[in-house]
């Protein structure tokens, strides 16, 4: 009997030690829980639609909206329309470019007009952390191909072998009598220069080729280091051990039932939790945006598949061609903060209740009846100087804020310095004439606030009554 309870015992402690482990592994797993995912995208046609937007998974394969479903970049240069963004991390991390096609449908340029006689510049934008990026440049690229028309679906690539990056594009021109789109690329480190543009993939005859991008497998995994999907006819499938070197037809995905008549823009994720992959593929004939495909080998055109039904959410937006960003903790940290979902607000004059702050031409005013609408609607951000304090931040030109300069206002792009900072932040307090409303005073300046005078935007003392009236705004929807 003794030994039998000694048995039992033992398997009780043995039992208890098992089930201790898997509770106290489970919380461990998800307190460290990885970082996810960043996308940025365009959303359809017309100047609201073809920016940037950006959009979060925790999983890789449900996302989520950013700013609100709102642009977080704007195009102000070339045809102030992008489609197709790269999204390119440097080696060391220190330095993110978007690099974008420059157009625009049905806001000034037709299909017809953009193949035949379009942009033959990219546009681009720089940033140090990922979430305050610099004003947008041109980059011409099609400019020195000879009878070059365009410049469409940029991507770009570090390439070890010579420490910068391939940076790859289609351009539609004519070479040996046939005119078509083709890939070329040039070599940059700072995309603001590149060598001359050279013939990157020309597929036979008159077929063209517009979208295509390329991933890096790991060591061990498949045959070939680098595997580039392109829309071709088909979504063919290629590998390569060098980015600039030889490529190997492996198949393509018309064993799965897709073609490139359904779909295009290739963009690779690697899911950082186990060896696969999410091929989305922008479903542009259905227009319903991106869909994964999955795969355990991009290099083996057999490994592919169709995901399960209600395996994957893409958000409220539709995603259309763009990049995925695997994030690190402090990358996921910050995105998360400054993209917030945050309202959509007006700020109301009180003693001219049918007028609201907004902006024209980059000055700031109170006007009744604003048109568009969107040049009253701004984002109450935290302050960008402090905490407890706010800064206002334009709904349809993300990056640009209520600044003061002086006594004026202007909407100004952030350019990241301590002086912006502060000349755009305020601290909310109760309304000078009414406190159920709200005042604004400044940062910076403390003894002054924002108030109108002649509806032109102001930053003033205040002691008057008709200066607390004009000092005094309700934030409203």
């Amino acid at each position: 009997m003794a030994a039998l309870r000694a048995r039992l015992s033992a398997i009780l402690v043995a039992a208890c030690l098992l089930f201790t482990a898997q509770v106290v592994t489970a919380p461990e797993r998800a307190a460290a829980a990885d970082p996810g995912y960043l996308m940025a995208h365009f959303i359809g046609e017309g100047a609201t639609g073809q920016q940037i937007y950006f959009s979060h998974s925790t999983d890789g394969l449900h996302w989520t909206d950013l700013n609100g479903g709102g642009a977080v970049l704007r195009s102000t240069v070339g045809t102030r329309g992008v489609r197709d963004p790269a999204l390119v991390r440097s080696p060391d991390g220190s330095r993110y470019w978007i690099i974008a096609t420059d157009l625009c449908i049905d806001c000034g340029q037709s299909w017809d007009d953009s193949t035949s006689n379009g942009s033959r510049n990219l546009v681009v934008w720089e940033s140090k952390d990922l979430v305050t990026w610099s004003q947008p440049w041109l980059l011409n690229v099609a400019g020195a191909i000879p009878d070059g028309r365009n410049a469409w679906a940029p991507e770009a690539i570090w390439d070890p072998e010579t420490n910068d990056y391939v940076l790859y594009w289609a351009t539609n021109a004519t070479l040996n009598g046939v005119l078509k789109h083709r890939i070329y690329y040039a070599r940059t480190t700072d995309f603001r220069g590149i060598t001359t543009p050279q013939l990157y993939i020309d597929r036979p005859g008159t077929q063209g080729i517009i979208d295509t991008q390329i991933v890096e497998e790991p060591a061990g995994v498949g045959t070939y280091r680098y595997v580039r999907a392109s829309g071709d006819g088909q979504i063919t499938l290629e590998g390569s051990n060098s980015i600039l070197g030889t490529w190997t037809t492996i198949g393509n995905l018309s064993g799965i039932g897709l073609t490139g008549s359904q779909v295009e823009g290739p963009m690779w994720m690697k899911f950082r939790d186990r060896s696969e992959w999410a091929l989305y593929l922008d479903q542009y004939a259905a227009g319903k945006g991106y869909m994964p495909v999955l795969t355990t080998d991009p290099s083996t055109a057999g490994t592919y598949r169709l995901p399960a039904s209600g395996s994957y959410a893409m958000g409220g937006t539709k995603k259309r061609h763009g990049e995925i960003l695997n994030l690190t903790a402090a990358e996921e940290s910050r995105v998360q903060a400054r993209f917030a979902n945050t309202a959509v607000n007006r700020l109301q004059s009180y003693n001219f209740q049918d007028r609201y702050v907004r902006h024209t031409n980059f000055d700031v005013r109170i006007d009744p009846g604003v048109s568009p609408a969107q040049d009253a609607q701004f984002r109450l951000r935290s302050g960008l100087a402090g905490s407890g304090t706010v800064s206002f931040e334009s709904v349809n030109f993300p990056g640009y804020f209520l600044r003061h300069d002086g006594s004026d206002f202007q909407l100004v792009h952030n350019d990241g310095t301590t002086a912006f900072a502060e000349d755009a932040t305020f601290r909310q307090v109760g309304g000078l004439a009414d406190s159920a409303w709200s005042s604004f005073q400044s940062y910076n300046h403390p003894d002054r606030y924002i108030r109108h005078y002649a509806y032109q935007l102001k930053l003033a003392p205040i002691s008057t009554a008709t200066e607390r009236s004009d000092a005094t705004f309700r934030v409203t929807s």
